[in-house]
């Protein structure tokens, strides 16, 4: 019937078309279909994609990089006095890691390394040591800032085994300016803009630091620290732990509180402590006869860790100088830094020669 009927419909229509033999049959055809499928994503989506799953970390701190984007210069390094007569600095409490070395004459020097922060003012820059080449040596090819030094060292940091480009005052003298008021030689400034525009007028090449710090939660154990302080023949440094920012505040028990230029006091997240033998060299400092001494930074030594308000004992671990330091539990189990700036101190422990070299001590209360 209701075939009959849709044949009446199309001859009252005046059409001559016959249904076909499938639909008289009543059979329907089998209609193919197709599934789309999701199309790839894009290549920037997918670098994006991994951008938001890890995001970019500064190599020297193991926090977010700013603007999401780790720099791609090489980390610079400056040699900065800490004589009292040389407070307040500028720059330190910028820098992503600080180097305390011990010199000769019973006094400290630091190299403040810059890599994802910058400082618009580096002051007293000094000059270089020994030391420094080995210090710097796990980071990779470094920027050299320092008011010279005497010829073995300078020869030392250019030598072609060298690691550190020089951007010394001799080598870079336009990126460095005289405070009027401050005395020579405490008085030599620097900025990381003008270093880094003098780096790239040698040709020096922008090769990104090496990390040399593991990051990560707290090890278990540990026990509580509120001040960990560290004597020399000179005076006493202190770092006191504050919960409600989680830093670890400088001070000195000749001038207070470690304060800079622009009267922010230093604060880090990490201390380490690190104990190291140190030996006379043949060398002449300066005109009162004075030689310069050499750290014994291959090895072992005992090592303390500060972070979140505890202490990690235990040991430094560095069989070559190429390689940073790893600091370890008395069990052989890695001590990990918070993210954050560091501070490592070098506490000298005494060595040959025939002047005695000058020792320090460590003193920590809970």
């Amino acid at each position: 019937m209701a075939a009959a009927g849709l044949a009446l419909l199309f001859s009252a229509c005046g059409g001559s078309a016959k249904p076909s033999a499938s639909k008289a049959s009543g059979t329907a055809r089998p209609v193919k279909t197709t599934v789309a499928r999701p199309a790839a994503p894009k290549r920037a989506e997918k670098r994006h994609a991994r951008l938001v799953a890890k995001p970019a970390l500064c190599p020297l701190t193991g926090q977010r990089a700013p603007g999401g984007r780790v720099p791609a210069h090489a980390a610079l390094a400056v040699k900065v006095e800490n004589l009292p007569q040389a407070r307040p600095q500028w720059g330190l409490d910028k820098a992503d890691i600080v180097f305390e070395e011990p010199v000769e004459g019973a006094i400290t020097r630091f190299i403040a390394v810059y890599d994802c922060q910058s400082a618009s003012r580096i002051e007293p820059v000094r000059s270089g040591r020994f030391d420094d080449p080995e210090i710097l040596e796990p980071l990779g090819k470094v920027l050299f800032a320092y008011a010279g030094a005497i010829q073995p060292v300078v020869s030392e940091i250019d030598s072609a085994h060298s690691l550190l480009e020089d951007v010394g005052i001799y080598k870079a003298p336009n990126a460095y300016w005289r405070d009027p008021d401050r005395y020579a030689p405490n008085n030599l400034v620097s900025s990381t803009s003008a270093l880094y525009s003098a780096a790239r007028a040698l040709g020096y090449p922008e090769q990104p630091p090496n990390p040399i710090f593991t990051y990560g939660p707290p090890p278990p154990g540990g026990t509580p620290a509120s001040e960990v302080s560290i004597r020399s023949p000179l005076d006493v440094t202190t770092w006191a732990w504050r919960p409600s920012t989680g830093l670890w505040y400088r001070s000195y028990s000749d001038t207070g509180p470690a304060l800079q230029g622009d009267g922010a006091q230093i604060a880090f997240s990490n201390v380490i402590v690190m104990l190291v033998d140190n030996d006379e060299t043949p060398w002449v400092e300066d005109d009162t006869g004075t030689h310069e001494y050499v750290l014994n930074l291959k090895g072992s030594g005992t090592a303390w860790v500060f972070r979140d308000g505890r202490q990690y004992v235990g040991r430094w671990v560095r069989p070559r100088l190429a390689d940073p330091a790893v600091f370890v539990e008395d069990d052989g189990a890695k001590i990990t830094l918070t993210p954050g700036t560091t501070w490592e101190e070098m506490v000298p422990v005494g060595g040959t020669g025939p002047v005695p070299t000058w020792t320090g001590s460590v003193s920590v209360k809970p």
